[in-house]
């Protein structure tokens, strides 16, 4: 029997080339591009990718701030069967250099504006790579660019598994070291779908991303569901107010990924600007806009999604509960959309009743392949053919879900998890610091600050600032901690391990994600 090839990310391209051929796909500062100009480009990209062997399964790692760039190289790597890391830009050198051990890339593009000295401090430690560097700031050889015009303007056109990865995102570190969660052809898709459906999002979206697109928030919300709709994706090097409003107006824009504070910030700029800014639909906490924006009224916003009432990680390609799926109810994250099945199952694997807490658990479209080069884990989480998050939650009564917290200690920084084994992993590794231990205190702004209560080697000496310092040479800064408190030793649980209660308790700890609900659940 003849079957035909099924739809992949790339294929999105070619179809919107047709559709959409002058209608604007991709704008950053004076850029812009048709989608015709976008199928082109990810034609020759991916060609020229190829001439430098990257192929079915192999790895592109982005080292840069947000970048049109990022789009187009998810687009050409597509087409030859390839994935794309985009990289934390705000990593520690010793971060930068895992990933590029650990992902193992064919080619690194990398910028030099802002982090280019982290990234010479990560490729000296790394120096015996064989990844080919192309500079995507830089007008040279080994610049971006005259990598892209080296390749033919022909189509590919390969065969390309649907199922395969092509987005990776590094997240979950619980075990201290982070891991890539590898997003296939299919999971985009069906996020985009999803989301799509969800915010009622059409060829006339704008959508402006001023998320960092290392982050899984800013592809879901609404970055992934307007490429695949034919929309405008608008792309900011990085946040910063003073810029984005004049943008905002510029290229009137319906959507953005914008977390309080920098609304905050927008709302009094705009005050003495004056710009008339109702073509903007305000989606998260959209009562902080004060009127200027107008309140969306698609099923993602008017049932509360804005507001939280929502539950994923990466490793479902975003949200996989919302209130979207059937309106509002007891659970306060809504329902499994699109192309998901979730259950509340014990810790021997069986489903739990109805108002009884266990661990959320997803199969479908949307749950991830697992993590680069990590069998053992993925072993572990994919254990019964379900996906185990790790989370605690339960069923409610009327069918939806309750999101309890983490089953495994998590802090929260406005939009940016930290997991506290990461954190005290390296400051162990100060030569006077016998052990630590990480909690959150609660911060109105920013949600939590990191905490670190430590323990020094005897005869020792070391101070907060000096702790400090090192964690931020270490990992990225903003999972540093803020404070640090010593302690002869740190309190341990009956079982033997930190007891992070008595340190909240002591401390001053909490804000913890899920904490408002923890006690239903236990």
């Amino acid at each position: 029997m003849t079957t035909t090839r099924r739809m992949t990310f790339g294929d999105v391209i070619r179809e919107h080339r047709r559709c959409f051929a002058d209608a604007d796909a991709l704008v950053d500062g004076d850029l812009r591009l048709t989608w015709a100009e976008v199928d082109a480009r990810t034609d020759r990209l991916a060609s020229a990718l190829a001439a430098a062997g990257v192929g079915t399964g192999d790895r592109v790692l982005w080292l840069g701030q947000n970048s049109f760039r990022v789009y187009e190289l998810l687009g050409a790597a597509a087409k030859i069967g390839a994935m794309v890391c985009p990289g934390y830009w705000r990593w520690a050198a010793p971060e930068m250099a895992f990933a590029i051990e650990d992902f193992d890339p064919k080619v690194i593009v990398w910028q030099q504006e802002e982090i280019g000295e982290t990234v010479a401090k990560a490729r000296a430690e790394v120096s015996g790579t064989a990844a080919l560097w192309l500079r995507h700031d830089g007008a040279g050889e080994d610049g971006y660019e005259a990598f892209l015009a080296s390749g033919s303007a022909e189509d590919p056109d390969r065969e390309v598994d649907p199922d395969t990865a092509l987005l990776v995102i590094y997240t979950a570190a619980i075990s201290g070291r982070q891991c890539g969660s590898m997003l296939s052809h299919r999971n985009l898709l069906a996020m985009g779908a999803n989301g799509g459906w969800m915010g009622d999002i059409g060829q006339e979206a704008a959508f402006l991303n001023a998320g960092p697109m290392f982050h899984i928030g800013n592809y879901q919300l609404w970055g992934i569901p307007a490429f695949l709709h034919g929309g405008k994706n608008v792309v900011v090097r990085r946040a910063e107010p003073e810029q984005l409003l004049p943008l905002l107006v510029r290229e009137r824009c319906t959507h953005a990924y914008l977390m309080p504070p920098t609304i905050a910030r927008l709302v009094e700029l705009n005050k003495e600007a004056g710009h008339d800014l109702s073509f903007l639909k305000a989606t998260i906490a959209p009562q902080l806009w004060q009127g200027m924006a107008t309140t969306d009224t698609s099923r993602f916003t008017r049932n509360g999604g804005g507001e939280g009432r929502v539950y994923g990680q990466t490793e479902v390609t975003g949200l996989v509960v919302t209130a979207a799926s059937g309106g509002s109810g007891t659970g306060n994250a809504g329902r499994p959309g699109l192309f998901s099945m979730v259950r509340i199952l014990d810790r021997e694997g069986r489903e739990c009743a109805v108002g009884e807490a266990g661990e959320i658990c997803v199969r479908g479209d949307l749950v991830h392949l697992g993590y680069w080069n990590r069998p053992e884990i993925n072993a572990e989480r994919f254990r019964s053919g379900w996906w185990h998050t790790t989370d605690l939650g339960r069923r409610e009564a009327d069918g939806t879900i309750s999101f309890l917290g983490t089953t495994t200690r998590m802090l929260k920084s406005a939009a940016e998890n930290i997991f506290p084994a990461e954190v005290e992993n390296c400051l162990e590794s100060h030569p006077a610091v016998r052990e630590a231990a990480v909690i959150g205190v609660p911060n109105e702004r920013w949600a939590q600050d990191v905490k670190a209560v430590v323990v020094l080697h005897d005869g020792a000496e070391a101070g907060p600032e000096e702790l400090i310092g090192h964690c931020r040479e270490r990992i990225a800064s903003y999972k540093k901690p803020k404070t640090v408190e010593f302690l002869g030793a740190l309190p341990r649980t009956a079982a033997g391990t930190k007891d992070y209660e008595a340190l909240d308790e002591r401390f001053g700890g909490g804000g913890y994600p899920g904490a408002d609900t923890l006690g239903a659940g236990r």
